[in-house]
């Protein structure tokens, strides 16, 4: 469905109203609130996919012990930037132009949260990373994949099947590292420096945008009920690995 343009944001769409917008034009003709939070999901996602490609490269590849994990670095690196370009396409076709993101430094960029990830030291703290932080993106990723905005739900599927791997990866280092109790100690400090981080990328529990991302369709879980589904995901990776959840 879509609607004329209102300024009366959700009132003009009952709450038990199923959603569809199909195409760049019905979502322009969407409530405001609907665009807006749509293009803040959006955008963040895609601000987060050019600095993932960003951290394999400046943070990740410098770090590797050998030229095989270097080169899987790179391809991670080249697969985060296509999905960057994912997203800067479907934002394109409804007038959000991304390509400033380009011009920034990681440092620079505010809107997707994680500046741990960007100071990574330790080749423990890159798989840590993969194995257990790039399932917060899985979570969202999966979301979207469903998203009441079928050009974007429909992009990113494709992004789903490159994070899998991108995980699958992050768990080989990890699993390689707990072999040994200095592999296992590295792990845990590299766990606790990044957890906080990994929790905040899915923001407040009280968030009232999310809970209207649920009422729209773009989303299927407020920002705790995601939080949750993740920490349900990683605790037994963790618990496997020989390593403590942090508080």
């Amino acid at each position: 469905m879509a609607n004329s343009p209102s300024s009366h944001g959700f009132s003009s769409i009952p709450d038990d109203e199923f959603v569809v917008v199909r195409t760049p034009d019905e979502f322009l003709a969407m409530p405001d609130d609907y665009q807006e939070i749509a293009v803040r999901g959006m955008i963040v996602n895609t601000e987060g996919e050019l600095s993932g490609g960003d951290d394999y490269i400046q943070v990740f590849l410098p770090l590797a012990p050998n030229a095989e994990e270097r080169q899987v670095c790179a391809e991670r690196a080249v697969e985060e930037y296509d999905h960057y370009k994912i997203g800067k396409r479907v934002l394109a076709d409804i007038g959000v132009d991304t390509s400033s993101m380009e011009k920034q430094t990681l440092a620079e960029r505010g809107l997707f949260t994680g500046h741990e990830f960007h100071t990574c030291t330790t080749w423990a703290e890159r798989g840590i990373f993969s194995y257990i932080g790039e399932e917060t993106a899985m979570v969202m990723i999966s979301e979207f994949a469903q998203s009441s905005y079928r050009p974007w739900a429909e992009a990113v599927r494709t992004i789903i099947l490159d994070e899998k791997i991108h995980i699958a990866h992050g768990a080989r280092v990890c699993r390689n590292l707990a072999g040994t109790g200095e592999g296992r100690e590295a792990l845990q400090a590299a766990l606790d420096r990044l957890w906080p981080g990994f929790v905040r990328i899915f923001g407040s529990p009280r968030s009232e945008r999310s809970r209207l991302a649920v009422r729209y369709g773009l989303r299927q879980t407020t920002n705790g009920q995601a939080l949750d589904v993740w920490r349900t995901k990683v605790t037994p990776r963790i618990e496997n690995l020989g390593l403590t959840v942090p508080a």
